[in-house]
């Protein structure tokens, strides 16, 4: 394994992090049945190297991958090698931290022009203009 580096001078030890292997489901024949394929990797949240700040934000932005105990889990089973599921692991894990700790701009509220809700009633105008020319005369 190797250490995740998260930007910002922030580095996560690889000693953090928990490996494991099972096997992998799908189609794949005897391949399937005898070889570990798939990696999980864990790491506990409150271990990070991080502010109570940023562990708060990965918990929040993070919630549905972490379990009761705190631990983030991420696993992979793309490839059929459990080197190449191993590193795709660690990559998405390593993504999934840094975007957490990314700093959001706040959303700045806008309005609908004039122009625009002016436009959008001449549309719905016509619009009901060509459905009322469609009936046929009254009987």
């Amino acid at each position: 394994m190797r250490d995740l580096d998260l930007g910002n001078g922030i580095v996560v030890p690889e000693q953090l992090l928990r490996s494991a292997t099972s096997r992998s489901g799908g189609p794949g024949g005897q391949n399937v049945n005898k070889v570990e394929s798939r990696v999980t990797i864990e790491v506990d949240v409150d271990a990070l190297p991080l502010s109570d700040e940023q562990k708060m934000l990965v918990r929040t932005r993070l919630a549905g991958r972490i379990n009761r105990d705190g631990v983030l889990r991420v696993t992979s089973q793309a490839a059929r090698s459990q080197l190449l599921n191993r590193d795709h692991a660690l990559d998405r894990m390593e993504e999934l931290l840094r975007d957490a700790l990314v700093e959001q701009r706040p959303r700045r509220k806008t309005r609908v022009s004039k122009a625009a809700k002016q436009r959008r009633i001449e549309e719905k105008k016509r619009r009901s203009q060509t459905k009322k020319l469609r009936s046929g005369p009254p009987c």
